[in-house]
């Protein structure tokens, strides 16, 4: 989780790059389209069937996903960017709601751990908000509904993860159909919105968008199915923390103290999640 941490911030770095000249949707495309070719070429030549039998649950996975991906693009586009990432981030919050209804097939948490748990996810929330110091006005309140959407789609997202994990299904299968269905339904968003000739000097950009992206979700699925979903959701916090030091980096962006103890509080309650077998 955390190296899936660390390239969906790099994935936002090469988004934040490219919205200068390219659309939201036609970002989602290119992200999604060059995963999809990625995956395709890697499993034609390793010959892996691409023929599953939980082709239903992977549909609901990839249309859950593909929607909470279109409203928090809906919410980046409305509401100030720490905002709208704040909502989104809200996604292990919510599975800490509903994995005692939704994860039957994992084994029970103590009342203790899940408390330790949950104590450890709103600790690395509250991380978030210091680091992106969120804000919402009156006029934003439709794009705050929806940015919070975006956050309980991404949990649901990820409890099909996991249930496809506990079924047997490979990551790079799970991450096949996620890709697919995005690549279809964005292409077509894409012609009904805008389309931006592409010129070669855009394919560096559009290739760490597309590579970055899938070997972070093929790192997350990897996490969600073999590691304990509460845990592995509070190490997502991680991409708040790898986001924040690209922009220092690369843009010159200045941290001020809040932001440095939120960075530390969100590391502090990943450390302490990990260890709440113990």
């Amino acid at each position: 989780m955390l190296l899936a941490g660390l390239g969906f911030a790099i994935m936002g770095a090469f988004v934040k790059a490219g919205a200068a000249r390219f659309s939201p949707s036609e970002l989602v495309f290119y992200r999604s389209a060059f995963g999809l070719l990625m995956i395709t070429v890697i499993v034609c030549w390793q010959g892996k069937p691409l023929k599953t039998p939980l082709f239903a649950m992977q549909m609901r996975r990839a249309g859950v996903g593909f929607s909470a991906l279109l409203l928090f693009f809906y919410a980046l586009a409305h509401l100030p960017l720490a905002t709208a990432i704040t909502l989104n981030y809200t996604s292990p919050m919510f599975l800490a709601l509903l994995s005692p209804w939704l994860l039957n097939a994992e084994p029970a948490l103590s009342h203790r751990q899940r408390r330790h748990l949950n104590l450890c996810i709103l600790g690395g929330f509250i991380g978030v908000c210091l680091v992106l110091q969120p804000a919402i006005q009156s006029n934003q309140l439709l794009a705050g509904a929806l940015g919070l959407l975006s956050g309980i789609g991404a949990a649901l997202a990820y409890v099909h993860v996991k249930q496809l994990g506990v079924e047997g299904e490979p990551d790079w299968r799970t991450v096949f159909y996620f890709t697919l269905v995005c690549s279809i339904a964005s292409g077509a968003w894409m012609l009904v919105d805008h389309v931006t000739p592409l010129r070669w000097q855009d394919l560096p950009l559009l290739c760490g968008l597309g590579i970055s992206a899938t070997l972070s979700q093929l790192a997350l699925t990897r996490a969600y199915r073999t590691g304990r979903t509460l845990t592995v959701a509070s190490l997502a916090y991680s991409t708040v923390v790898f986001a924040t030091l690209i922009g220092v980096v690369i843009w010159q962006e200045a941290l001020s103290g809040i932001e440095i103890a939120g960075m530390m509080m969100i590391i502090t309650f990943g450390i302490l999640s990990a260890r709440s077998k113990q």
